[in-house]
């Protein structure tokens, strides 16, 4: 084989090796944006559960403050009734 025969061959497995080395280089990008592309979503979703999270916990704050409006409304209907029936006893004692 003459020199220039093996420096030809050389090259051509250097030409084919660079190739591998860009595909693989190649491959390695496309998985990462793929990879940024799926953290993103998941970072988003977190993002509109703690938007929901938030939500949840105001409406149950509202619940809970409407909750005890109503057990005091419960209380005062449930004096003023013992007041009336007391009332109504003392006119039907008469």
């Amino acid at each position: 084989m003459t020199e220039a025969m093996t420096a030809e061959a050389n090259l051509r497995e250097v030409i084919v090796r660079l190739g591998r080395a860009i595909e693989a280089l190649e491959q390695a990008a496309a998985a990462r944006l793929e990879h940024e592309q799926d953290y993103s979503e998941a970072e988003a979703e977190v993002q509109r559960m703690n938007a929901d999270r938030a939500r949840l916990a105001q409406e149950l704050d509202n619940s809970e403050a409407r909750g005890e409006r109503l057990e005091e409304a419960n209380k005062e209907v449930s004096r003023r009734l013992v007041t009336a029936m007391e009332t109504i006893r003392a006119v039907l004692d008469r």
